[in-house]
């Protein structure tokens, strides 16, 4: 389950009731907004936030030009849309930049939350932006947390800077000296966490603040553990005034509370949010996008932005020359399927599709049918692939058998692959209007 996806089928319920009216009356408009204000509630939003929301979406969807309107269940719709971006902080802030290398980043965060890890999906993030980061080891009362951050640091192939369990505090200036020194920029800081907030770990991130001068103090959060989250970022703000949070686990099966009431409480930016286990999955943190995927309309930039990472432009071109010469091969189509995974799957990608998301059901999206026809493909000579009209009966028989699947299960595949030819010819030729007539065409049932 995704983020956010039952109060997204929350929210599609109440405004579906909507669209079936003509005009709408004011107590059918207070009916909603009671609506949106339980379906929020339920999704663990801070109380006073949704009070608040609910408050200026009413003020604004009671107005005359609503009441009158001639589609007032669109018009609720925007005003949902543009408070909820609202609420989220309106647009991306982007991570400060010194004047003068390096520039510095300060992690901090509970135990549990993800920091370390966290450090290195941001240190990844900084590096296929060109940069050359440096991570520095700061926990030093975690057992084996200078292990750690050397694993994730090895795993995104970014050096550590490490010097054991001694102060905080000057190993953190030793770090920024070894980055002068040899040319590392950003610096990111894995400062120690607890279990709980105290004194003690106020007093030494305070000191390590004073004596780094980041240009940004990045509190990590669990979005699972919801309000907690808010109370938690609401402490080390008051504390530390960070100057913005990165959410993580907003893939995990949470309510999705957490991400809606930060900004509001703290006042404080959502910079980034983790969205899956591995190194890359970190996204920069869109308000406007979010809210577009509460309200189940899709997210096309984050799923452009996925394609842009997944496909070079050397590959982009020459799927357009095999389109366009109708070579387009099963050895291409496991290609796709291969960027399909970098992008998150086939679930994840069709939750950002306008008109898909929310609506695909897990029934529909069967990632282990994609792996199993990723195996099909690899049972196939060379010349199968590349010539699929070759394979017949025995062929099928023999493909089969090596990939411990069905004949069934191997014409099922290669009449897909067909029904992909012919649906990318139809975009290259027509763009979208190429697609009309395609009768047949399985939700999900190509890779991209």
């Amino acid at each position: 389950m995704s983020v956010f996806e039952n109060l997204a089928d929350r929210m599609n319920h109440i405004f579906s009731k909507l669209r079936n009216k003509g005009k709408l009356t004011e107590l059918e408009i207070k009916q909603a907004m009671r609506e949106i204000r339980v379906a929020l509630l339920e999704a663990d939003v801070n109380y006073a936030v949704v009070k608040d929301f609910v408050a200026a979406v009413s003020e604004k969807a009671l107005g005359e030009d609503i009441l009158k309107s001639l589609t007032p269940a669109q018009q609720i719709v925007k005003i949902v849309n543009d408070e909820l971006v609202a609420l989220m902080g309106s647009t991306h802030r982007k991570l400060a930049v010194s004047d003068r290398p390096p520039t510095v980043y300060m992690m901090c965060g509970l135990q549990g939350a993800g920091k370390t890890t966290m450090c290195g999906k941001l240190a990844l993030y900084l590096k296929k932006q060109g940069k050359k980061p440096l991570l520095v080891a700061c926990d030093v009362y975690r057992p084996a947390a200078i292990q750690q951050l050397q694993i994730v640091g090895k795993k995104v192939g970014v050096e550590v800077y490490e010097a054991g369990q001694g102060d905080p505090v000057k190993i953190a200036a030793a770090g920024i000296a070894h980055a002068l020194k040899n040319g590392f920029d950003p610096v990111i800081i894995d400062t120690a966490g607890r279990l709980h907030i105290d004194e003690k770990l106020m007093k030494e991130l305070i000191d390590v603040k004073r004596e780094v001068k980041p240009a940004e103090i990045l509190l990590v959060v669990d979005s699972m553990t919801g309000q907690d989250a808010v109370t938690v970022a609401d402490t080390f703000n008051k504390t530390l005034d960070v100057t913005g949070v990165i959410m993580t686990k907003l893939d995990g099966d949470t309510r999705g509370g957490a991400a809606l009431s930060i900004r509001a409480v703290t006042g404080k930016p959502i910079k980034f949010s983790g969205t899956g286990e591995k190194p890359e999955d970190l996204e920069p943190f869109h308000p406007e996008r979010m809210a577009s995927r509460i309200l189940g309309m899709g997210d096309v930039l984050t799923l452009i932005e996925k394609a842009e990472q997944a496909f070079s432009k050397e590959q982009a071109e020459k799927l357009q020359k095999k389109l366009r010469e109708n070579t387009f091969t099963l050895e291409d189509y496991l290609e796709q399927l291969d960027s399909v995974k970098k992008m998150g799957g086939l679930g994840s990608m069709m939750q950002l599709v306008p008109g898909l998301a929310g609506k695909m059901g897990k029934q529909e999206i069967d990632e282990e049918k994609i792996m199993r026809s990723k195996v099909i493909i690899q049972s196939m000579t060379p010349k199968e692939r590349r010539n699929p009209d070759i394979i017949k009966g025995s062929r099928r028989k023999r493909i089969a058998q090596g990939s411990g699947t069905s004949i069934q299960e191997v014409n099922q595949l290669l009449k897909q692959f067909e029904m992909t030819r012919a649906m990318m010819s139809r975009m290259q030729k027509g763009g979208m209007k190429g697609l009309r007539g395609m009768k047949g065409m399985p939700p999900g049932g190509f890779p991209f």
